[in-house]
């Protein structure tokens, strides 16, 4: 079985290291490197190749939104969870427009993190819905002090159904829950991201999130 790859991006010694020793425990990950800090772990990126990174937000030196940045821009391959809490919503938009797939609150269980890990490494992301209605409200803050209101015009490529999915991922509903909320399967709402994620040219579900709130479809 080939392990997915995972670094650890926190300058709390105590939880990198406990982190550490939980992901060790399944059979399908393996902790190739823990940093304390952005500047390390973009080094550490250079010799090491992370499938996973998991990213804290305020560390020193240099702190995870710009750590997300540098290493989106100068490696194709890594992807970014940030680690957060209910005080970083502000960052945590800088992060996703900067490239993160998602973020998980640092006090999620194990298992959320576990299965984060594998979601991302996938090809999903990870929007928590605990947290998602901050951040939309961070999203929306910032908005409002545009001095634009220019739609994109990509928003008359989607269907009517489009828009609701669309708009259901805007507020942080994973795929079961914009199943049931507009009566239909599962599948049907995977294939309907599917298709909006090619006509939009985004690359993965949070870039729909940001898009949806953007174009105040939320």
């Amino acid at each position: 079985m080939k392990k997915i790859k995972v670094m650890i991006v926190d300058d709390q010694t105590i939880l990198t290291q406990g982190l550490k020793m939980i992901l060790e425990m399944e059979k399908d990950l393996e902790v190739i490197a823990v940093a304390s800090n952005g500047q390390e772990a973009v080094s550490l990126c250079h010799w090491q190749c992370p499938d996973i990174i998991l990213m804290d937000i305020k560390m020193p030196i240099m702190n995870g939104v710009d750590a997300t940045e540098t290493i989106k821009s100068q490696f194709v391959h890594p992807k970014i969870i940030v680690l957060t809490t209910f005080h970083d919503t502000e960052y945590i938009f800088d992060a996703l427009k900067k490239g993160a797939s998602g973020y998980l609150l640092k006090e999620s269980p194990p298992e959320d993190i576990i299965h984060a890990i594998r979601t991302v490494h996938q090809g999903g992301s990870i929007l928590q819905p605990n947290v998602a209605s901050k951040v939309i409200e961070e999203f929306t803050r910032m908005a409002s002090h545009t001095k634009t209101n220019t739609v994109d015009e990509r928003i008359h490529l989607l269907s009517d159904r489009e828009k609701d999915i669309i708009q259901c991922i805007g507020e942080g509903m994973n795929n079961k829950e914009i199943a049931v909320h507009l009566y239909l399967s599962e599948g049907t709402v995977r294939n309907h991201i599917s298709h909006m994620l090619e006509k939009l040219d985004l690359r993965d579900r949070t870039q729909l999130a940001i898009f949806a709130i953007k174009n105040q479809l939320t």
